[in-house]
């Protein structure tokens, strides 16, 4: 089997559980992961359906130029429908987009307008009065406008609704994902609520964004709108795809907060995702408290980390803006670190076996433990070796706690990089700590120095 062309592979995205960032959710959490589709972003269901029906409207004959205002993925969506089907591509975009998504939409021949961020929507230089005008003056062509474009939306009601509720079976109890042009939320969020009327559907939003307080007053608080660095979600309009009868709350979260995160899904889920993805996660969070075990939360997120390497995954850009925390935290070196997991010897075990352990395992410092998984004490590769060389056959034989030393110091997991140092010397090598889950960790002198 094989596809006719790259467009017949848009949808059909994975659901994925999250575990380490949301351990102290109780709730199952799902994560769909957009990014699988061709473009990278969950952007290419409703570009192409935008498209298409414009083909069908007869709004853009073959040929013609498609313009579209986006902070990239719609763009990109759009650009690889149009290597499709043969047409030209102008986009406008803000000065605040990374540079990451206007190379890319060069990159499948688009050409880009970059336009200021902090403007008014109707000034001429904003980047939705600039492709509004291009619309006007270039002939055969069409503005997508996804902001008010309702093809938008009504692509997530025929496919990331129906996909989210066959996936869990229609056990899903929550919906949470980033608001922009509302069309992610309003569609699937309208599809799962006639399905049962019961499921929550909560918007992420950011300060400097109109949605939240309109959503709760109606009102369109022009004190609201502020520049904000989060990419992809947040508006200072109300664009006619978000239908804020299906929104049951909405959730703000920081620029730093929702960049921290982000950071955290790759690290620890392995999951490399965009900005918006991060206040998504850091939003459900904020939200923990609202959840059950019983509950079934599922995340959509809109793209890829790779359109922010210059960005939040960028150690200065990040510290910067104050984002990442001046001082490491002996959470954070549990966090990098990768491979073993805690290992422990028994006080009964003889000195032999405990050398061939570390040898084998290349551990050059082992916790002691009791018959009950307490920590008695601690050996280290150089003592073992020593007291063999003394009397290697006899000594061989010798339980390990004969020669065993005091226990490695146990540390909080939130105790600073800088403290570290009260602890760990010539003499004691390692750390132990415990997390919340209750599971044990070693930081050795090796873990300190790669942190560094």
């Amino acid at each position: 089997m094989y596809y006719q062309n790259i467009l017949q592979t848009i949808g059909n995205t994975p659901l994925v559980k999250l575990n380490r960032v949301v351990d102290e959710i109780p709730a199952l959490v799902l994560m769909k992961v957009e990014t699988f589709n061709p473009g990278h972003s969950i952007k290419d269901r409703m570009a192409l359906k935008m498209l298409e029906d414009a083909e069908k409207r007869g709004d853009i004959k073959p040929g013609g130029t498609i313009i579209e205002c986006t902070s990239g993925n719609t763009g990109m969506g759009l650009a690889i429908a149009a290597c499709v089907k043969g047409y030209r591509c102008i986009f406008t975009t803000s000065d605040k987009q990374s540079k990451e998504k206007i190379d890319l939409l060069k990159a499948v021949g688009a050409e880009v307008i970059v336009c200021p961020t902090n403007v008014e929507p109707n000034d001429p230089r904003s980047y939705y009065s600039v492709a509004e005008r291009l619309s006007k003056e270039i002939p055969n062509s069409y503005w997508c406008n996804q902001y008010d474009n309702l093809s938008n939306r009504l692509a997530h009601f025929e496919s990331t609704g129906p996909e989210i509720w066959e996936q869990t079976e229609g056990k899903i109890t929550h919906m949470i994902v980033g608001v922009g042009t509302g069309g992610t939320i309003s569609g699937t969020g309208r599809y799962l609520k006639e399905q049962n009327p019961d499921v929550k559907i909560w918007g992420v939003d950011t300060y400097g964004s109109v949605f939240k307080k309109y959503h709760e007053t109606g009102e369109f608080d022009h004190k609201e709108i502020y520049p904000y660095i989060t990419e992809g979600i947040g508006e200072d309009i109300i664009p006619k795809n978000v239908d804020f009868d299906i929104i049951d709350h909405f959730e703000k979260v920081t620029d730093k907060d929702g960049a921290v995160m982000a950071r955290r899904l790759a690290r620890e889920e392995g999951i490399l995702l965009g900005y918006s993805a991060g206040s998504a996660v850091a939003g459900l969070l904020q939200l923990k408290d609202q959840l059950t075990a019983d509950d079934v939360v599922v995340v959509v997120i809109h793209d890829h980390g790779s359109r922010y390497v210059g960005k939040i995954y960028n150690d200065d850009w990040m510290r910067e803006r104050g984002f990442l925390d001046t001082e490491m935290r002996v959470k954070d070196i549990v966090s990098m670190k990768s491979g073993k997991g805690f290992v422990g010897v028994d006080v009964n075990e003889k000195v032999r076996s405990v050398f061939n352990m570390m040898k084998d395992h290349d551990l050059s410092q082992l916790p002691v433990t009791n018959g009950g998984g307490s920590i008695v004490g601690s050996v280290t590769e150089s003592n073992v070796l020593s007291y063999l060389l003394e009397n290697p056959i006899h000594n061989a034989e010798k339980k390990i706690e004969s020669i065993m030393g005091e226990p490695f110091p146990m540390v909080d997991m939130d105790t600073p990089f800088s403290q570290l140092n009260k602890y760990v010397n010539k003499k004691i090598p390692a750390v132990m700590t415990k997390d919340k889950a209750g599971d044990l960790h070693i930081i050795t002198k090796y873990d300190i120095i790669q942190a560094m």
